[in-house]
C-alpha cells in the first residue's frame, strides 16, 4: 500500500513537473542591424607613468542609430579604456533610446586601434544585453559593432565615428 501511494505521488509530481512546458511558447531570436553615427561630448585621459604612451581614458558619447527595419533611436555611452599608444581594451555602457521611449541597455567589450592616446581609429566589440524596458521589457542577447573614427577636428572633445552593428535578442513571451 505505501509502495502505491509513493508510485502515485512520483507520478503527480512529474505530471506537476511538466505539465507547464507543455504550455510554454517557443521563443525565436530576433535580430536588429543598425548603423550608427557617434560623437563624444566629453573625454578625458589620464598618463598611467609605467610606460610611453599607457592611458586610461573615460569617454561620454552620444549616437544616432538608423535600424534596418526603418526605426531610429539614440543612444548614450559610458566608456573606459586602458591603451598604450592609442590601442588597448575598451568597455563600454550603452543605453539606446527608441521614439515610443522603450530602451535596451548594453554592455560592450571591445578592443580599440589607434596611433595615440585617446586618438583612436577603430573599436571592435561585442555585446550583452542586460536590461530592457517598455516592449523590450525582458530581453536578453548579444550583438557585434564595429566603428571607424575619424581624425579628431578642432574643438572636437573626441573623434566621430561611423559604424554598423547587430543586435540578437529574445524577448519573453506575452
Amino acid at each position: 500500500m505505501a509502495t502505491k501511494k509513493m508510485m502515485w505521488s512520483f507520478i503527480i509530481l512529474l505530471v506537476a513537473w511538466f505539465w507547464p512546458m507543455e504550455f510554454a511558447t517557443p521563443v525565436s531570436a530576433e535580430t536588429l542591424k543598425f548603423k550608427s553615427y557617434t560623437y563624444v561630448t566629453k573625454a578625458e585621459s589620464f598618463p598611467v607613468g609605467d610606460v610611453d604612451g599607457h592611458t586610461v581614458g573615460f569617454t561620454i558619447r552620444r549616437a544616432f542609430l538608423v535600424f534596418e527595419n526603418g526605426e531610429v533611436a539614440t543612444q548614450k555611452s559610458v566608456s573606459t579604456s586602458d591603451a598604450i599608444k592609442g590601442s588597448g581594451a575598451s568597455l563600454t555602457y550603452q543605453n539606446i533610446t527608441f521614439s515610443d521611449g522603450s530602451t535596451i541597455i548594453i554592455k560592450a567589450v571591445g578592443a580599440v586601434t589607434g596611433t595615440d592616446p585617446m586618438v583612436y581609429t577603430a573599436i571592435k566589440m561585442t555585446r550583452e544585453i542586460i536590461k530592457g524596458t517598455g516592449r523590450f521589457a525582458g530581453i536578453k542577447g548579444t550583438g557585434t559593432t564595429t566603428v571607424k573614427y575619424f581624425p579628431v577636428e578642432e574643438g572636437e572633445a573626441g573623434p566621430r565615428g561611423i559604424g554598423e552593428g547587430t543586435l540578437t535578442y529574445t524577448l519573453p513571451p506575452k
